[in-house]
């Protein structure tokens, strides 16, 4: 090809990433001209639509356009974050997913979207402590008594969970693997299900949610050993965590997120996160987390990225670890 030819078509290619460029940075600095989906992959109710509907609130406000909660509930998430991976990359198509929809399902089920190739992460929003808690009856008072009674009477000892690959079940595989103990599985169809056995003494330790175990707590019902997370909570700050309390490293968080499709300009992404961590900032939105047991988070599209791909990585280790296959 004669030199000039090539020098005309470089300059061309160079114009239209010029135009492209321009046309994308205009398209942002118009964002949002008409409603914004937001879906959320399970029914309405619980914590991620309520996380959904607080920020959605928020950003209405913020952005000037309604935000639409769009419940996409069925095959354990799975559905709905399909759908939002598979929706244009032009900001007005985002998901709300905990961590069992995006961190711990891939690596369990099979599903069509891969959540670091077809998603692009906005903001952690949110995050809460498990509690191991035990039932009064079984002699321990701390996680290393714990430790010590699950090696000395192995597969004495059994916990309940929310169900197959929930955090209440991978976060107690997790303690095993770093514990060295053994310690039998018994699966329930939902929280509220486990920690009636709980209670009743048919099951001996959870990791449970907060609203679910502290009122049984304070009740002498059940006791609290420890929380999951890497600090101490806020909801609980007496308790030790797991970590600090003989299992360096150990973490398990119940955590809310927002992510938009791959592709998104990233100066919407930007912009969204941008605005969800003022929204974790105001009184009323922390009130109402609390009010969940949760911690307001509001972190940088970068921060979480990186979050997610070793919550991943984690996560995949150990359902492969211990052989954990979905219903």
């Amino acid at each position: 090809m004669p030199r000039a030819n090539r020098s005309a078509r470089r300059a061309a290619v160079f114009i239209m990433l010029l135009v492209a460029l321009f046309a994308t940075g205009a398209t942002a600095q118009r964002y949002p001209e008409r409603p914004i989906q937001v879906v959320v992959p399970t029914s309405a109710g619980g914590g991620v639509d309520m996380i959904a509907r607080t920020m959605g609130q928020k950003l209405t406000a913020a952005l000037g356009q309604t935000i639409v909660v769009d419940n996409r509930p069925g095959a354990g998430g799975a559905i709905g974050v399909a759908l939002l991976a598979k929706a244009a990359p032009d900001g007005y198509s985002l998901l709300v997913a905990s961590i069992s929809h995006v961190a711990i399902n891939p690596s369990l089920a099979r599903v069509t979207f891969d959540p670091v190739r077809d998603l692009a992460p906005v903001s952690l929003i949110a995050s809460g402590p498990l509690i191991l808690v035990v039932h009064p009856s079984v002699p321990v008072k701390s996680v290393k008594d714990l430790i010590a009674l699950a090696k000395a009477k192995k597969g004495a000892l059994n916990y309940g969970s929310a169900g197959i690959g929930t955090t209440s079940h991978v976060g107690v595989e997790l303690f095993k693997s770093m514990t060295q103990t053994d310690i039998v599985h018994i699966p329930f169809k939902g929280n509220s299900l486990a920690t009636a056995a709980l209670i009743s003494g048919e099951i001996d330790v959870m990791l449970n949610s907060p609203t679910n175990a502290l009122p049984h707590v304070r009740s002498g019902r059940l006791r609290a050993l420890a929380v999951g997370t890497l600090t101490r909570s806020s909801v609980v700050p007496e308790l030790p965590t797991v970590a600090e309390a003989g299992v360096p490293g150990f973490e398990v968080d119940a955590w809310y997120s927002m992510l938009a499709p791959a592709g998104t300009p990233n100066e919407i992404i930007l912009r969204l996160s941008g605005e969800i961590a003022k929204a974790v900032r105001m009184p009323d939105v922390q009130q109402r987390l609390a009010h969940e047991a949760l911690d307001p988070v509001g972190s940088t599209p970068a921060e979480f990225g990186a979050y997610l791909k070793s919550e991943l990585t984690k996560w995949a280790g150990v359902i492969r670890n211990a052989k954990i296959r979905s219903d």
